[in-house]
């Protein structure tokens, strides 16, 4: 495992303190009380936990123990029964939100849908009822492949109101990645559509759905579900297939929630490691419930009269906890987007924040340098004055980025809440309290209350203020992962066992490294794997992506490390463009030497490869491991299943 950079090499001192009127209004509104709530929970994180899941949830029965720890396996609220389903939906039929807006969906294509609290616990019954029907009891796996339309957030609702585990496989994955997570999660049913449309374009669904079942393919599967979007031509085996629609008309509205223990599980959610296959993240009921709860609550300070919008898609976890879960719990109105920006559109995202008066906007660092790309022209012809929060999620940004972001986007008034978190913790680790906490462009702040979190050596001793290190997490939260699906032991080996414990204290080993400033603000340097060590100088690739994209002539940048016999290890730099530059070596020397200027000579790459685009995951995460292959000039290896477009690696490999 490669050491975390042990010098501070970017010094990002600017200071943004949320406006007096935005903090007036807040939940919290000072440093204070974010730090006499952190103390608080410090001091007896059980009780912390345990009254807030008293307050912010329906039980049917309250739990006998808050939490049991055996390390690494956690139970939270052992005994309590609930159900999330009834939490997002049933509790609010009581209340004004009644015939509020729970979802309001916009697709590509122009088509819109708004569905209440109402309705949508009304198809969500309706739908429970179909998978009943189907022969889908409590505990049976429901694998959920499907585009961005309502009926993706239906499906998981309706499985959690039965307690049948839903996995949710990303609409993008290919036939065979498709069937490897329903082989593993041992899939009874399968819910899908004919298409979904994506840039422009339909993608279809529903034949790499008959692919993965070929012969057989994954014997657990009895029946599939079809929503009708696209209209496309698909086959439907008889018996085995059928139309969501005919179905659903023929469903009784009525299904009452399932009580579920609050340790029954959830869903299982696959994400993929560097080798080996994905690991089943497995999340359970009660301690995932209470965690997005209040993190959505705390974290984007929401209010009734909000239009909440997550720009992710409801394949990862961001769209599970942060687009229904979190939300829906909290009453609040939650947008889904089936698009992203496209030829015929580039500036849709600002569309839809116009038409629907968005107040709070979250989104991805890639997507950000792709607004950045794409220029000021297209935000700056629309009205985003609605906006009052903006968010970033999935991998650290870059200050400059950020910059952009908050003087474009958010007119230089909204506040940025920079959350730091995984698959595998459930919700938001390390976040500003919006109205509570100053922000630095890069830096995720502060801790959550309840979240123990540190930065330590490989022996588990902390670290000094501003020297890097490894994120670990020192105390169980109640939406940590419990396992990976079926196999306890790659549980304990990925997570508890790189850092050994001290004094008998287990620490969650997060995978990437930080540094922790004078402040007590975190900063996330990427995963540990992404540290190159240049004579001895350990560098974060972040800070050597952040001094590329600071240039004005970058767009994006992926830094990596080639083996050299004399360094031990070179920068290599891939490089994207803004949309006017044009790469000439004039350009790569001139980017060298400002490299050198934004950070030292040591950082100095020693190659700089222009591309039209950098290979992505579908989630928007850069896959660092094929640039090192290319930088180093092996084959690209590795599983690709999740990439985005396979001709970027083409395309780059050409380039070489």
């Amino acid at each position: 495992m490669a050491e975390p950079n042990i010098e501070s090499i970017l010094n990002e001192k600017r200071l943004f303190a949320p406006s007096p009127e935005f903090a007036q209004q807040s939940r919290f509104k000072s440093s204070e009380d974010y730090e006499a709530l952190y103390q608080q929970a410090a001091a007896d994180p059980a009780a912390f936990w345990a009254e807030l899941a008293e307050k912010e949830l329906h039980w049917f029965k309250k739990w006998d123990t808050v939490l049991d720890w055996q390390p690494p396996f956690a139970k939270w609220f052992v005994g309590g029964k609930t159900n999330i389903s009834y939490n997002c939906l049933d509790r609010h039929l009581t209340t004004w939100r009644r015939n509020k807006a729970a979802l309001i969906w916009e697709g590509e294509s122009g088509e819109s849908r708004t569905l209440t609290y109402a309705q949508l616990h009304r198809e969500v019954c309706q739908i429970a009822n179909v998978l009943k029907n189907l022969g889908v009891k409590k505990g049976d796996r429901v694998g959920i492949y499907m585009p961005m339309v309502p009926e993706a957030a239906i499906a998981m609702l309706a499985c959690a109101r039965i307690g049948a585990p839903h996995t949710v496989i990303f609409g993008g994955f290919s036939a065979e990645a498709l069937k490897d997570r329903l082989l593993d999660a041992e899939a009874k049913v399968v819910i899908t559509a004919d298409g979904g449309f994506r840039k422009d374009k339909v993608v279809p669904l529903k034949p790499a759905v008959d692919q993965a079942l070929a012969n057989n393919g994954v014997p657990s599967v009895e029946n599939v579900l079809v929503v009708q979007r696209t209209k496309e031509d698909v086959l439907m085996e008889p018996g085995r297939d059928h139309w969501w629609h005919e179905r659903q008309a023929e469903a009784s509205a009525d299904c009452p929630a399932e009580e579920m223990d609050s340790e029954d599980m959830l869903f299982i959610l696959y994400t993929s490691g560097t080798t080996g296959k994905p690991k089943g993240v497995v999340h359970t009921t009660g301690g995932y419930n209470l965690y997005t709860h209040i993190t959505f609550q705390w974290t984007f300070d929401i209010k009734d009269t909000d239009v909440y919008w997550c720009t992710a898609d409801v394949g990862w976890i961001t769209g599970h906890s942060y687009i229904v879960y979190g939300p829906l719990s909290n009453g609040a109105t939650s947008l889904m987007y089936e698009g992203v920006p496209r030829p015929s559109n580039p500036g849709c995202f600002w569309d839809v924040v116009q038409k629907y008066g968005v107040n709070i906007f979250y989104t991805a660092p890639t997507a950000i340098r792709a607004f950045i790309k794409m220029g000021e022209e297209l935000p700056n012809a629309r009205d985003l004055s609605s906006l009052r929060l903006l968010g970033t999620v999935g991998e650290p940004i870059n200050p400059e980025a950020w910059m952009w972001y908050h003087r474009v986007i958010g007119g230089g008034r909204c506040p940025i809440v920079d959350t730091w978190w995984q698959t595998e913790t459930g919700g938001f680790m390390i976040t500003p309290l919006p109205g509570a906490i100053s922000t630095k462009p890069g830096s995720a702040t502060r801790p959550f209350p309840g979240i123990l979190a540190d930065v330590v050596d490989l022996e588990g001793n902390p670290v000094a203020d501003n020297e890097g290190g490894y994120l670990v997490v020192k105390h169980p939260w109640p939406s940590m992962m419990r396992t990976v699906y079926g196999n306890d032991e790659r549980y304990r080996r990925t997570y508890w066992e790189h850092i050994p414990p001290k004094d008998g204290q287990y620490v969650y080993f997060a995978g990437d490294g930080a540094r922790r400033d004078e402040d007590g603000y975190f900063w996330v340097m990427g995963r540990v794997d992404d540290v190159i060590n240049v004579s001895g100088h350990r560098l974060g690739t972040m800070e050597i992506e952040s001094a590329l994209v600071s240039h004005p002539a970058v767009a994006e940048a992926a830094v990596v490390g080639r083996k050299d016999d004399l360094k031990g290890e070179d920068v290599f730099a891939f490089v994207t463009l803004e949309g006017n530059c044009k790469p000439s070596d004039e350009l790569k020397e001139e980017l060298k030497r400002h490299v050198v200027k934004e950070i030292g000579a040591i950082a100095r790459p020693g190659e700089i490869r222009f591309a039209d685009a950098l290979p992505k995951t579908r989630s928007g995460k850069i896959i660092r491991r094929f640039l090192r292959n290319l930088a180093s000039g092996e084959e690209v290896a590795g599983d690709a299943s999740t990439m985005e477009d396979q001709s970027v690696l083409e395309k780059l490999r050409e380039g070489a």
